[in-house]
């Protein structure tokens, strides 16, 4: 009946068989709505989304539902990842009704957009404090029929509240009027040291994510000025995230959260982001401490996500959901039952090393079973007997029925793991790593943008090909993207395809007046608000990431008109900056770049031995530029087989000696004192030691 078979989500495509009319969102939904004379129903989710699927088993399967929906609204329905412009308006049309949002997003509008109620999951039948959906709908038509003027009232009042939510700094004083401002970084911290939880790591309690930025500013900040609380609390969590069952133990990666404080019970789906986010945080975990357990986490991540997130065709899958065989983490979790017949009998040996190892009891975490997880304190490998139960887990969980994947190819979300991938294959020197990282990159080049003007579109299926106009978080990763493919490969044409891509992010999406950029480019579809991504969440917001990629982008190129540009940004949010920059810690993370400056290496001629020095380090403030000359100023005056640092104009000697190199780069840290495993520093010859902390 409804339209939503030839889309390109597969969010929507679950929906085709429903009896519900489901229009997409476009022009011929509104125009339907407003023949009928009749509301719009807007149903707002993305393909893992547990409670969508549970409101649309419950509720838009059912026929008398349907029945209502369809002769009393025009029922839409928008998959969040792909539209993340709709969602942000509506979302903010949620908040202002119910303090807090979430997904499911039902949203009440006119047939010109505006909303005029809206809720989240409602479930099948009235209970305490929540009406049914079908209570829910009776009451829309009754206000819809009979007080028109009451809806007029209250889509004004949302409007205004969406139009102030989606354009204001996030919790801050008046946009556009820079206040004087501490170290943000540190002020951050400091912050985030009063919500730490002391025992179980993270910030703050349950439901309890991931959140690598928030370990980001921990470890920048101890990294630079040696804090040992810093290091402590993101080691802690990095630790704590390792060893709990938000970790898939036995095949690597992420869930999205975990429903305790302990990271014992995740709700299981597992987002592409999450494992972008988390590359990063555990590989500058690793770099400054040597811990090797940072380091299987890492290559358990990667992959998990090169391996059962890849796309037939190129690219990576969004997610994977959290139910399978009609249970949330069916596919995950294990009785000593289960342990033995993928062993050798619940009574062998085997059975009780893995089940004691990994925490497998007969009482279990969740409906009788239990999550693998280890003690944050103890080593995530075992004896040559555990790893081979690990490997006989895996494939015993293998036969099981998979939850299922949402294989639509996120720009935005592609861009950030192939940027996160290729700044950890050059530090850990895994080659295979780094080819798939040119790979990924290639494809996202290729097939992500409009061979008519190389515009860039936002997703991609293998069936349908390249869909949706990019927003500016697409840009702003496939900045940070080219930029750190260029540092990995030393090849010019990543660098150029950087640029090009911050030039369409300048054009299209910078709020010339207020500062920032836009969610929606200046051509793409108009909304009832036009947005602009400011809060960071669960990964940095498109102004945060947009920030610190231009400022490493100009760095690179001398280009001041993406300084300038990141800059905007930096003093549009310098309100929240100076009041509570743990809220923006993308932004705080790019403005502490512009006050401090960045490290610029150049290592010109044929080097490999330069470049590997400068590679084995985590310096968060620097920029490599390496290989093919890119006719840049940082190039301006350099040849000969050398290296150059500088900072801030002011550059040491240039030197061809590795030591000497290795001595400069360590000089312009400050070292923290970190619990370090038993690796040295450097290697006999005076070179770096892969993991070296600097």
């Amino acid at each position: 009946m409804n339209r939503l078979e030839a889309e390109s989500s597969p969010y929507l495509r679950q929906h085709a068989g429903n009896p519900v009319d489901w229009f997409p969102w476009g022009e011929e939904a509104f125009a339907a709505a407003r023949e009928r004379d009749v509301p719009i129903f807007l149903s707002v989710g993305y393909a893992s989304c547990h409670w969508c699927h549970v409101m649309a088993h419950e509720s838009f399967e059912d026929d008398a539902v349907a029945d209502v929906l369809n002769g009393a609204f025009v029922s839409v329905k928008v998959d969040r990842e792909e539209r993340p412009d709709i969602d942000a308006v509506y979302m903010e049309a949620l908040l202002a009704v119910a303090g807090s949002g979430g997904w499911p997003m039902s949203v009440f509008l006119l047939p010109d957009g505006r909303p005029f109620f809206a809720g989240t999951y409602f479930p099948p039948d009235d209970g305490p404090g929540r009406p049914s959906f079908r209570t829910v709908l009776a009451a829309v038509t009754d206000l819809w029929a009979h007080h028109r003027d009451e809806v007029e009232r209250q889509a004004g009042q949302l409007v205004d509240a969406v139009r102030a939510g989606v354009r204001a700094p996030v919790d801050g004083g008046p946009a556009g009027d820079p206040a004087p401002q501490a170290d943000p970084v540190a002020t951050a911290v400091a912050d985030l040291a009063r919500r730490f939880d002391e025992t179980w790591g993270g910030f703050g309690g349950p439901p309890k994510f991931p959140q690598p930025l928030l370990i980001e500013l921990c470890l920048v900040h101890a990294w630079r000025s040696g804090d040992e609380r810093s290091s402590a609390m993101a080691l802690a969590t990095l630790r704590a995230l390792a060893g709990g069952g938000i970790h898939d133990h036995v095949r690597g990666g992420f869930a999205r959260y975990a429903t305790d404080r302990r990271w014992r019970v995740p709700h299981f789906e597992k987002m592409l982001y999450d494992q972008a986010g988390l590359t990063r945080a555990f590989l500058h975990g690793w770099l400054l401490t040597s811990d090797p357990d940072l380091r299987v986490a890492l290559d358990g991540i990667v992959d998990y996500t090169l391996g059962d997130l890849a796309v037939p065709g190129g690219g990576l899958a969004s997610s994977e959901d959290a139910d399978s065989d009609g249970r949330e983490g069916a596919f995950y979790t294990w009785t000593p039952a289960q342990v033995g017949e993928a062993l050798d009998g619940e009574a062998g040996a085997a059975t009780r090393a893995a089940c004691r190892f990994w925490g497998v009891t007969p009482e279990g975490d969740l409906d009788g079973a239990s999550v693998l997880h280890r003690p944050p304190d103890e080593p995530l490998r075992g004896d040559a007997g555990i790893e081979a139960s690990r490997h006989r887990l895996r494939a015993a969980r293998e036969r099981r029925p998979r939850p299922g994947l949402d294989d639509k190819v996120l720009l935005e979300w592609n861009a950030m793991f192939v940027g996160a991938l290729a700044e950890a294959a050059a530090a850990t020197g895994t080659a295979r790593w780094g080819e798939a990282a040119v790979r990924l990159g290639e494809f996202l080049w290729r097939e992500l943008r409009r061979p008519s003007d190389g515009r860039l579109l936002r997703t991609w299926q293998t069936d349908t090909g390249a869909r949706q106009p990019a927003f500016a978080a697409d840009h702003a990763w496939m900045v940070d993207c080219c930029t750190r493919l260029a540092e990995l490969t030393g090849e010019a044409r990543w660098l150029d395809r950087a640029v090009a891509c911050a030039d369409a992010l300048l054009d299209h999406f910078a709020d010339t007046d207020g500062g920032g950029f836009f969610t929606t480019p200046d051509d793409g579809d108009v909304l009832v608000v036009r947005p602009k991504d400011l809060a960071d969440g669960a990964l940095a917001s498109a102004n945060g990431a947009a920030a610190q990629a231009l400022v490493r982008l100009g760095t690179l190129t001398g280009a001041d008109r993406f300084l300038a540009a990141a800059r905007r940004v930096v003093d549009l949010l310098s309100p929240v900056l100076a009041s509570r920059p743990s809220a923006v810690p993308a932004v705080a993370l790019a403005a502490d770049l512009l006050a401090s400056g960045t490290c610029e290496i150049v290592i010109t001629g044929d080097r490999l031995d330069l470049v590997e020095v400068a590679r084995t380090r985590w310096i968060p403030d620097g920029v490599l530029a390496w290989g093919e000359p890119q006719g840049t100023p940082l190039w301006d005056g350099r040849s000969g087989d050398q290296a150059f640092v500088c900072r801030g104009g002011a550059c040491q000697l240039p030197t061809a000696d590795p030591v000497e190199l290795a001595a400069q780069l360590d000089a312009r840290t400050a070292r923290p004192a970190v619990a370090a495993a038993a690796v040295p520093a450097h290697a006999a010859d005076g070179t770096p030691a892969r993991g070296a902390g600097a």
